[in-house]
């Protein structure tokens, strides 16, 4: 036993921890301190812009907004640009622990006789209107806008408006709400300012050098700024007229503060976003207990009918009159039509096949999710993880769908497995192709670049169908499914039903069931 102990002991002492990529920790540190494993300076990224009474997400250079005079695009995976993330840097910069008070980022300037500026407002109009959201990061993580909802309690929404707008007949829509002074009709608020608190773990009684950052949260603000070179954020919003007939000029500023925070650590910095969402409140324990119920009465009835069915195929199989047969009433007559090959057995098995390797690829992701190994924090993961995994699974889709071919009798193998590797990824591919071109017309940042659909299909023919003819060839050479069951020779003849007998039978059923009487 203290061998054991022992061995345990240096088992972990030889042990060392590791870190996902994308996951690593970046430590802050002063600007008199900055070294090679700490820096003072920190970036904010921008995303794409998005809205829930749109399906098109753009960039956020599509707007008009404040550019980075030297953009950075940090790498992308396949999961960020199949979900239409564009992250870019942003002109937004900030050093550690200082201050900033109504600092100026840059100045927007429309003159209604210009055509391009007016089509520039009119697009930063239309996204107010349509309530598109910024998607601000900072450290790998996105900067919140908190606020109090009903019952006291507080929702962080990683993502925060352009503005809002009062429709010509005075109604207040959406975040103008927030401010009483956003009543004029007919008029477009803009949020051109941002109170950002950046939240940090100062390292105290830990082994890591400087700070960390555990939160970052902003604050939306619209201030309307009379003179550039003496900015003070206070006074009335920015508005923007619904009619565009004068010069205007939008001024967009940002304050920032530091706070310590060392009751949050590291690890946990997420916590606060899925806890504050109403949704992810999940019920464990109802869950759990709705899952062993069923679990127990289902193995429950799988047991009683497995004892039923191994009598009857016993018996089955030791009739050799059809007298003995013609003494069997309901299901039971036709025990020997059953596992009679379908009409359509070349679908049928492709279908058996792709299903196999999406439920191998689905089953595989919600294990590695579970395991923690695809956080939020590592962007894009999920998808990524789920391509990649597909793409491998092409074996297991090719064995089931050579081997079911084979149970039902086919003889044209190869037209299987070309079907098998070509028919479900082929309609998926030409649909997505085509929504990618709309979106691309449309100037939405999700439409997938030329290269990337170029990789998927090199993915598609150089990985996922060889693999598909590898598993198809092991298949074929099995031999078929041994049915527990004689199939006769003679199909058995079903009469046809009168379309008003199965309707009413359908409704009788639903009625008892408590599912209402519409079908």
């Amino acid at each position: 036993m203290r061998l054991l102990a022992a061995g345990i002991l240096l088992l972990a002492h030889l042990c060392t921890a590791f870190y996902l990529p994308g996951l690593a920790p970046v430590s802050f540190c002063d600007d008199d301190k900055e070294s090679e494993g700490c820096k003072s300076l920190i970036e904010l990224f921008v995303n794409r812009l998005d809205s829930v009474e749109s399906v098109l997400p753009y960039e956020y250079d599509a707007f008009d907004f404040c550019q980075d005079k030297e953009e950075k695009r940090p790498s992308e995976n396949l999961g960020q640009v199949l979900f239409g993330e564009r992250i870019a840097s942003s002109p937004y910069k900030f050093t550690f622990k200082k201050q900033e008070t109504c600092k100026k980022v840059c100045t927007r300037s429309y003159d209604p006789e210009n055509s391009a500026d007016r089509s520039k407002l009119a697009f930063l109009k239309k996204g107010m209107q349509l309530n598109y959201q910024h998607h601000w990061i900072i450290d790998n993580m996105p900067v919140t806008w908190c606020y109090d909802v009903e019952d006291g309690q507080k929702y962080c929404n990683p993502g925060f408006p352009i503005g809002c707008f009062v429709t010509p007949d005075g109604r207040v829509k959406d975040a103008c709400v927030i401010n009483s002074e956003f009543n004029k009709k007919n008029t477009f608020y803009l949020f051109n300012h941002v109170d950002i608190t950046i939240m940090y773990h100062s390292g105290k009684d830990e082994n890591w050098p400087g700070a960390r950052l555990v939160m970052a949260r902003l604050r939306p603000q619209s201030y309307k700024h009379t003179d550039e070179n003496n900015l003070s954020c206070e006074g009335p919003p920015m508005e923007i007229p619904g009619e565009f007939n004068n010069k205007l000029n939008l001024i967009y500023t940002y304050s920032v503060t530091f706070e310590e925070k060392n009751n949050i650590k590291w690890a946990s910095r997420w916590d606060y976003i899925l806890e504050s969402m109403p949704h992810t409140n999940i019920q464990w324990f109802s869950i759990m207990n709705s899952l062993v119920i069923v679990l127990f009465l289902s193995g429950m009835v799988a047991m009683i009918i497995l004892r039923t069915l191994h009598k009857d195929i016993a018996r089955y199989n030791q009739i050799d009159s059809s007298e003995d047969a013609q003494e069997e009433f309901g299901w039971k007559l036709v025990h020997g039509d059953v596992f009679r090959p379908p009409r359509k057995g070349m679908l049928l098995s492709v279908f058996l096949g792709q299903g196999t390797q999406i439920f191998i690829m689905t089953f595989i992701t919600l294990f590695l999710a579970c395991l923690g190994f695809l956080s939020p924090a590592n962007r894009g993961a999920l998808m990524t993880c789920a391509v990649v995994l597909w793409v491998l699974l092409g074996t297991p889709a090719g064995y089931v769908s050579a081997r079911m071919y084979k149970t039902f009798r086919g003889e044209k193998w190869k037209t299987n497995v070309l079907l098998t590797a070509l028919l479900c990824p082929g309609i998926v591919f030409a649909d997505f192709f085509i929504m990618n071109l709309i979106l691309w017309v449309k100037g939405s940042s999700a439409a997938i670049p030329f290269g990337t659909l170029v990789a998927i299909l090199a993915m598609w023919f150089g990985i996922s169908v060889p693999l598909t003819f590898i598993g198809a060839y092991f298949g074929f050479k099995e031999k078929p499914i041994e049915h527990p069951v004689r199939t006769n020779q003679i199909p058995r003849q079903i009469p046809e039903q009168l379309q008003f007998c199965c309707a009413t039978s359908i409704s009788v059923q639903r009625i008892i069931t408590g599912g209402g009487d519409r079908f």
